[in-house]
């Protein structure tokens, strides 16, 4: 259940644990009955230093270096060619 905050207008803000369900039927003040008005407050996110460092790492994309020159593929024709292919047959017979 979300904390919901609300102010009375004789006796001032207060907090109340509700369902969300709940949070458009009126709510009158615990003190005094009269209906409170929904204060509408920033979300409560808390932020551990873990988090930070993650944040702050993912604003840029990581660097990665290649080590060495890449592998030649297996299916490599020593010709050049592409004898699978009928028209590009190095040799014709």
């Amino acid at each position: 259940m979300p904390l919901y905050d609300y102010k009375c207008a004789d006796c001032g803000p207060f907090d109340v644990w509700r369902k969300m369900a709940e949070v458009t039927t009126p709510l009158s003040c615990p003190s005094c009955g009269v209906i409170a008005t929904r204060v509408f407050t920033a979300p409560n996110i808390s932020l551990s230093t873990g988090s930070l460092s993650r944040m702050s790492s993912s604003l840029e994309p990581r660097l990665v270096k290649r080590q060495g020159e890449p592998a030649t593929p297996i299916a490599q024709s020593p010709t050049g060619g592409r004898p699978w292919m009928i028209g590009h047959a190095a040799k014709r017979l």
